[in-house]
């Protein structure tokens, strides 16, 4: 899974120093922290200079080596970082599932607003976490990855 990061000015931070930071007794943020701790090899972190995941990163190098058709975008701030990845996402192709109880910003009817934009702008998933089919995005994936003698129609921007 791959975890993108700001690098909060400080680029020599890394995913380990910001994790050990968060995972401190006193952040408020630990219980998240200790939720989103990667577990194993299939971890990979990418850090960003801007508001997008994709501006001057390797995320659309690593995207296409692990053959990821559908992205589960969470975090924050969902009217700036995740709508700016969504975004660029978008442009490239990629469906989007964008948990509404995964995505929060400063303003909670800023967020509302954008993750309403992002559904009708970009087709995303926006319904909660708990409907994530995470066995169906697998096998439309591997369905998706087989090659299709007629390429689909693209929709028209709205």
């Amino acid at each position: 899974m791959p975890h993108v990061n700001d690098n909060f000015g400080k680029w020599q931070s890394d995913f380990k120093k910001i994790l050990e930071h968060c995972l401190e007794e006193d952040v408020r943020g630990r219980p998240v922290a200790e939720l989103l701790r990667p577990d194993g090899d299939d971890d990979y972190f990418v850090l960003k200079p801007k508001h997008s995941g994709f501006f001057s990163t390797t995320l659309d190098i690593l995207l296409d080596y692990l053959q990821a058709k559908t992205l589960v975008l969470t975090g924050l701030t969902g009217d700036i970082c995740v709508l700016f990845t969504a975004h660029d996402a978008y442009m490239r192709d990629f469906n989007l599932v964008i948990p509404a109880d995964c995505v929060a910003s400063t303003d909670p009817s800023e967020n509302d607003y954008t993750l309403r934009k992002m559904a009708d702008l970009m087709d995303a998933d926006v319904g909660p976490s708990t409907g994530i089919d995470f066995e169906r995005l697998k096998r439309d994936a591997r369905r998706e990855s087989e090659p299709n003698p007629e390429p689909e129609p693209q929709r028209a921007a709205r």
